[in-house]
């Protein structure tokens, strides 16, 4: 059943009001006699001419809105002066009730345009179905499109003028929940390094479990990925690294690390290079981003360390891949574990505990439990000292100086954190990052 409804009238010429009026109100009167029973939300998309007023683009078309009593509560004019903002806007809209089953009617010549936005602007969790504006002869000429045919594969220098559309836009939206915000381990020599871990805040992501600044994007959260990317950048100008030659490691819950320079895995939570100006990244929504760094041989890398590539030795595998590749020496390799689900929070069955058990069993309290608490922070330093990784060049919780600490339990600070464990599936992710300086 379709929850919302959103009626593009943005490439309309505005001196064709009465037109336009007609068009709407023989729309809105279709979608009523349709839905009686479950009325959709309906969003009338419109264009706001540079220098008029959204107040005067509204009343233009309240005409063509009066009577439609069933829809009054569910209908809004949206007016923006690019596609991208109004239908951005429409997608907060749409957020803010949880509606994802969307039907959009437009002009025909409008619908491969319109699809290119909703694919940038939009994931998988969205459901869209197309319907054509119906129009009476004589407003034919409504249906304005400069260089597009239905059917068709726009042209790239199409592509690329709705790309720069929308990133314009995004660029030139506020941060939210503050200044952003980067975490330093005082272990790492910020005259070689460039290193941090990011908090939640200072992005553009609205959605209130991926807010702010959430780092990744999949088919089943609601973030997608150019605003992703805009977070990015704003990280990346925060922090002084380039975000186009950033690497972020392709998460696989195991241990394969991926060498820079050779033949990347399909799936890998270890990444290592000796390459100057090359950002290295690991996500972590509870899981641990470990960073890795060697002053001597000015090597370093990232890793992401769930509770399964803990078991698997993830970290091992990435500080073996430094060893190998660069010559580094394990008493010169430092290690910080950045923000993760600690063991106040973190449980797993009873059958998986046994694992951490195994390793030390310190690492897992109340033992006996369905559902015993497991430290995998604990379990990363053991098995990196049994590995040879010197006790005093690791950083984690058990730091003595806690205004040094950086290893914050995720699940604990919600307005600093993302937590997979506390939030759900729609989470937001933070990240560790490293590179060596030029």
């Amino acid at each position: 059943m379709v929850e919302a409804v959103l009626i593009d009238l943005f490439s309309l010429a505005a001196n064709l009001q009465s037109n336009i009026q007609g068009l709407l109100h023989n729309t809105l009167e279709a979608i009523e006699k349709c839905s009686s029973k479950h009325a959709p939300f309906v969003y009338v998309m419109c264009c706001q001419r540079q220098g008029s007023e959204r107040k005067g683009e509204q009343e233009s078309l309240l005409p063509a809105l009066r009577g439609f009593r069933s829809l009054k509560r569910r209908l809004e004019v949206v007016c923006a002066q690019t596609t991208a903002a109004v239908l951005y806007t429409v997608k907060q809209r749409l957020d803010e009730k949880d509606l994802s089953i969307i039907k959009v009617i437009l002009p025909t010549l409008r619908k491969d345009l319109m699809k290119v936005y909703i694919d940038h602007l939009f994931t998988a969790v969205y459901q869209f179905e197309f319907e054509d504006l119906q129009v009476t002869p004589d407003s034919e000429s409504l249906q304005i499109s400069e260089h597009q045919h239905e059917g068709q594969m726009l042209p790239s220098q199409d592509m690329a003028l709705i790309q720069s559309e929308i990133q314009m836009y995004l660029e030139s939206l506020p941060s939210l929940k503050g200044e952003l915000t980067i975490l330093r381990s005082s272990l790492i020599p910020d005259d070689i390094f460039l290193h941090g871990f990011t908090t939640r805040t200072g992005g553009i992501s609205y959605i209130p479990t991926l807010s702010s600044c959430n780092l990744f994007s999949s088919s089943k959260r609601k973030d997608p990925q150019v605003v992703v990317k805009e977070n990015l950048r704003r990280l990346a100008n925060a922090a002084g690294f380039n975000p186009e030659a950033f690497h972020r490691v392709k998460v696989d819950h195991a241990n394969a690390v991926c060498i820079m320079g050779k033949t990347e895995p399909d799936d890998y939570d270890g990444i290592v290079t000796d390459q100057k100006g090359v950002t290295l990244a690991a996500p972590g929504a509870d899981c641990i981003p470990v960073l890795f760094a060697d002053p001597v041989r000015r090597a370093c890398g990232a890793a992401h360390s769930g509770w399964k590539g803990t078991l698997l030795g993830v970290s091992m595998a990435t500080v073996n891949a430094m060893v190998s590749e660069y010559g580094c020496n394990m008493k010169d390799i430092l290690v910080v574990l950045g923000p993760s689900v600690g063991p106040c929070c973190y449980r797993l069955p009873h059958e998986s505990a046994k694992e951490f058990h195994r390793i030390d069993p310190k690492c897992v309290r109340l033992f006996d439990s369905a559902n015993p608490y497991i430290d995998i922070r604990r379990a990363t330093r053991i098995l990196l000292e049994r590995g040879g990784i010197l006790p005093e060049n690791i950083q984690d919780d058990s730091i003595t100086d806690q205004n040094q600490n950086i290893t914050f339990c995720t699940a604990c600070h919600p307005d600093k954190f993302y937590s997979h464990f506390r939030d759900g599936t729609n989470f937001g992710t933070q990240i560790g990052f490293i590179s060596i300086k030029d």
